[in-house]
């Protein structure tokens, strides 16, 4: 059983296992269609091509952010279109460095779903080490996923202000408010840290050494316990990244403000910190 992460080798070998459900999540903020085309394009054979814009983020939502997350019953519909159940293993790839999968990985794992995992490296990594590909349009099988939310690891506005520890997972020019592309005012939420997500990978685009992380988790969370830190990003997207990181270093599943900087940054009333 595979729960955080997957290497090459490991999924090479259960390729066609009919236990094995892998899914594609390949996306471009800037262009919704592009993960789409690449996938039809060339994939790993049996994946099942998913979309962060509509399947990933489709409503009814918990939240008000640019990618707001689907409530439980969606959840359950889409991994019940997608033929999740409790004996598939699941994997899934993107082109972004785990960004992408990390979304999906989390809310499997939200609805304790635990054999899932993000194939190390993604795509590029696939393509680099020779491994097979499709340009087959695979089918949907569907399923009955009944998940159960595990809610203590989801946090909403109104509970932000009553936790320990937020740890901000964008990029620190952004975190720090010196510019902000996307959202309506730069900053971060006041009192939270930075850790950008990207800082949990090898220069080669893998995830670091698990030991290694879980030095700069310990570092991070202090004498915070890992169950009691909350992590954000701009959309809820990336910050799962950081959640996925945690736990391949050892550590107890974080929690996830799902509507992160868009949503409080677009709320009325919501203060702002800038700087450090």
């Amino acid at each position: 059983m595979y729960t955080t992460l997957i290497d090459f080798d490991s999924l090479g070998t259960q390729l066609g296992n009919a236990d094995l459900i892998i899914f594609d999540v390949r996306y471009d903020l800037m262009n919704k269609g592009a993960g789409r085309e690449a996938y039809l394009s060339s994939h790993i054979p049996g994946a099942i091509y998913v979309d962060l814009h509509s399947d990933l983020s489709r409503p009814p939502s918990t939240n008000k952010g640019r990618h707001p997350l689907p409530n439980k019953k969606a959840m359950n519909e889409l991994f019940s279109e997608l033929g999740v159940c409790k004996e598939k293993q699941v994997v899934v790839y993107d082109n972004a460095f785990g960004s992408f999968s990390a979304r999906l990985w989390w809310m499997l794992k939200y609805l304790q779903h635990d054999k899932v995992a993000v194939f190390d490296g993604g795509w590029q990594h696939w393509v680099k080490s020779g491994g097979e590909t499709s340009s087959k349009n695979e089918t949907r099988e569907s399923s009955q996923f009944n998940g159960i939310q595990l809610e203590k690891n989801l946090v909403s506005i109104n509970q932000v202000n009553d936790c320990e520890l937020i740890i901000d997972s964008r990029d620190p020019s952004r975190y720090k408010g010196e510019l902000e592309p996307i959202d309506q005012a730069a900053g971060h939420i006041p009192g939270a840290k930075n850790r950008f997500w990207k800082n949990n990978l090898t220069s080669a685009g893998c995830f670091k050494e698990s030991d290694e992380l879980l030095k700069e988790f310990e570092l991070l969370f202090g004498t915070v316990l890992p169950e009691d830190a909350v992590f954000y990003c701009g959309s809820g997207v990336t910050a799962c990244h950081n959640l996925l990181a945690a736990v391949h270093a050892g550590m107890a599943l974080p929690r996830l403000y799902a509507g992160s900087w868009s949503e409080w940054s677009s709320t009325p009333g919501k203060p702002i910190a800038t700087g450090n």
